[in-house]
């Protein structure tokens, strides 16, 4: 009973939250007017820049900056307790991660749907828009190539999941052709589309397909290489052709996976066979860092990721109609993410007790369930155990309401795998833009071809994944950087939201002030350790960029503390 409590707790407190925290940022801070015009009407161009349906436009948000990053980081934060982990999800998003999404919505929409490394130079200077630029590039870089590994890593765990997850394009073309080209009913539509796409998912179940190894190059290699060719296509395709039309039912695909996990919950919850098995304080797991600051790093997608403030103020306000649609898409959707990261937490922490295959063989229950997968930090490490944590324990439950967790856990590896691809999709666009923008102020017109920019977002990405061979997993030698690398984003993303405010006077900015420095001093102090710890490794690479971060990081919050005292409201 005490998962079923937990759930209905967190979930009205959201629903409270957003309702009075959430509009009084709406009407109070940010002033909303549904008077002013959007981007999308701004500088329409039926590519990038296309006025929107909210209910579409937060499906294609929320799809982007979800990804596995609300699954991997509660997977594995957890082995610090779950009662660290809920707090840390539930807080962090209300009064930080929203905040922090919300706001880079609202002035890019303000800034004609600029980036927010683009509107750094606005609102501090020049100088720091290029290193916040270069913060921004790493990012976008190293998940560009991370997230081919990603899925293909899914594809080869989860084959079943590999007709449906292609299978969507084509169902999201169609899609996008009814909607936009012949103005059909959308809930109809939609409807028709799910349907379609689960049709493809029990298909899988009975087609699984694995990759081989071809001309030398193992299957994850190859996976990789359809899946940045794919990635490029899908950036420089029209939005409306497949990236909202496929971002819309994946939100769909969300709703009915979050709905069978909810009744897994209440059902296994009720008929006491629920329990969480996880405790729920373990302050020194072994082999894990401190649990200060690393939760906060650890846990990024589900409580505030600075990859967020990259979609909302990349893609997401090209396509917003009215600035109101705002509080929805920016501020709904991170809370949102922090209920699907609570999810991950009661699945991971109670549902694998319900069964799970031991490493030794064997099936195993309860706190050796648990125990078998966190019995340390490495053995809870590395993507296929953290997802499959994940989609194990959600099986588990979703199996006590009659569907049977075979079935479930192909449900859950499309989920997944869906979700990091409208990821990787996104991420590739928004490098396309911030190639562009870098090179916005020389005379090279090649940069402000879009075939060209995300040829070279999709090129770099590849030069990387395939830096230490064919299997495409190159990436990782610099993926223990990305927490850290991404959470200071985050902190210097919500400190230009508080210049912005301080700009329109009064004490607006103590809503994103607060949280800026709370962020700037856990990810710092983060980068710091991690910088003890590759010397003593003698990680000579992650040691030098790290170093490289760190220093950016400091001298954009001199900056921007230099900037914030000085400044005058407009």
């Amino acid at each position: 009973m005490l998962a079923i409590g937990l759930l209905i707790l967190i979930f009205v407190g959201y629903l409270i939250m957003y309702r009075v925290y959430g509009r009084f940022l709406a009407r109070k801070i940010f002033l909303l007017s549904s008077a002013l015009k959007t981007p999308a009407y701004e500088l329409e161009d039926g590519v990038d820049y296309v006025p929107t349906k909210k209910q579409v436009i937060f499906g294609h948000h929320f799809t982007s900056i979800a990804g596995t990053g609300p699954i991997v980081g509660p997977a594995i934060a957890i082995i610090w307790g779950w009662v660290p982990a809920v707090l840390w999800v539930f807080l962090g998003s209300i009064v930080i991660g929203a905040v922090h999404d919300f706001g880079s919505l609202i002035i890019s929409l303000r800034n004609q749907g600029k980036s927010i490394s683009d509107y750094t130079a606005k609102y501090i200077n020049r100088r720091t828009r290029f290193l916040f630029f270069l913060v921004v590039f790493l990012e976008l870089w190293i998940i560009i190539s991370i997230f081919g590994l990603v899925i293909a890593s899914i594809f080869k765990m989860f084959p079943s999941s590999v007709l449906p997850v292609w299978f969507q394009i084509p169902i999201a073309i169609v899609l996008g052709k009814i909607i936009y080209k012949q103005n059909g009913n959308l809930t109809l539509s939609t409807i028709v589309a799910v349907i379609f796409m689960y049709l493809s998912v029990v298909l899988g179940r009975y087609i699984p397909i694995e990759m081989p190894e071809l001309f030398g190059i193992p299957s994850t290699g190859i996976w990789t290489i359809i899946l940045l060719g794919y990635a490029f296509i899908a950036s420089v395709l029209p939005v409306t052709t497949l990236l909202q039309p496929r971002d819309f039912i994946n939100a769909y695909q969300l709703v009915v996976a979050m709905g069978l996990i909810i009744l897994g919950v209440f059902v296994s919850g009720f008929t006491g066979q629920l329990e969480f098995v996880a405790p729920a304080i373990q302050i020194n797991p072994t082999g894990a860092p401190p649990i200060v600051p690393f939760i906060f790093i650890t846990i990024a997608c589900g409580a505030i990721s600075g990859f967020h403030s990259l979609v909302s103020s990349g893609t997401t306000a090209k396509q917003i109609k009215t600035e109101k649609d705002g509080l929805l898409v920016g501020y709904g959707g991170m809370l949102t993410e922090g209920a699907l990261a609570i999810l991950v937490i009661i699945a991971v922490g109670a549902g694998i007790g319900l069964g799970h295959d031991s490493i030794e063989g064997g099936k195993l229950f309860g706190v050796a369930a648990w125990n078998d997968h966190y019995s340390s930090w490495a053995s809870a490490g590395g993507l296929g155990k953290k997802v499959g944590a994940f989609v194990e324990g959600s099986a588990n439950m979703i199996g006590t309401i009659g569907i049977p967790v075979e079935v479930a856990i192909v449900v859950m590896g499309v989920f997944v795998a869906s979700f990091a691809g409208t990821t990787l999709d996104t991420a590739t666009r928004i490098q396309r833009y911030v190639i562009t923008e870098i090179f916005s102020s020389t005379k090279m017109p090649a940069f402000k071809n879009m075939y060209f920019t995300t040829f070279l977002a999709v090129a770099s990405a590849a030069i990387l994944a395939f830096a230490t061979g064919a299997d495409g997993q190159g990436a990782l030698k610099l993926w223990p950087l990305f927490g850290a690398v991404n959470q200071t984003l985050a902190a210097l993303a919500l400190i230009i939201i508080t210049i912005y405010l301080k700009s329109k006077g009064g004490m607006k900015w103590l809503v994103s002030g607060l949280p800026a420095i709370f962020m700037s001093i856990v990810t710092v102090w983060a980068i710091v350790l991690n910088q003890i710890q590759y010397i003593q490794d003698q990680s000579l690479l992650l040691g030098i960029v790290n170093l490289v971060v760190l220093v950016i990081v400091i001298w954009i919050i001199i900056e921007g503390g230099i900037k914030f005292m000085t400044i005058k409201k407009r």
